[in-house]
């Protein structure tokens, strides 16, 4: 089952790669910046509100047929494209034939450039960092 974080992170990876949002049929939306800090950026936060203010019905991914009220059941889950490696949404039970986004972006996949991403806690990352080399420091010094 595709959680609210799942659904935000398929379209935070689609989104870095320029792909819109149609919310409640209306108007296509790109929120730009996508990432703030180690978080979703206010731009981001607010599409996100606009489409859960009508539960994600009649709001899509552009080049996709799932709206995200449906991708928030529980016969929905994400798997990566074969192609592309994005993430994709795949039905859990039964078949469905789905469309990768990536169809229609005539330079995706591209080796060359860096892949979408979800946000990066860099404070946590780095105080890891430092524990590590704080143990690896203590071990040395144990051995001498």
């Amino acid at each position: 089952m595709a959680s609210q974080q799942d659904v935000q992170k398929y379209l935070a990876y689609w989104f870095q790669l320029g792909k819109s949002i149609v919310v409640n049929n209306q108007q296509p939306q790109l929120p730009a910046p996508i990432f703030h800090g180690n978080d979703y950026s206010p731009a981001f936060k607010t599409c996100w509100h606009a489409i859960m203010a009508h539960n994600g019905e009649d709001s899509y991914l552009e080049g996709t047929d799932q709206t995200i009220a449906e991708l928030l059941q529980p016969a929905w889950e994400f798997s990566d494209c074969a192609r592309c490696e994005m993430p994709i949404p795949m039905r859990v039970v039964g078949y469905e034939e789905t469309i990768c986004p990536c169809n229609d972006l005539l330079t995706w996949p591209n080796q060359d450039i860096p892949t979408p991403r979800s946000p990066v806690d860099t404070q946590g990352h780095l105080i890891s960092i430092q524990k590590r080399l704080s143990q690896s420091t203590h071990t040395y010094i144990d051995e001498v």
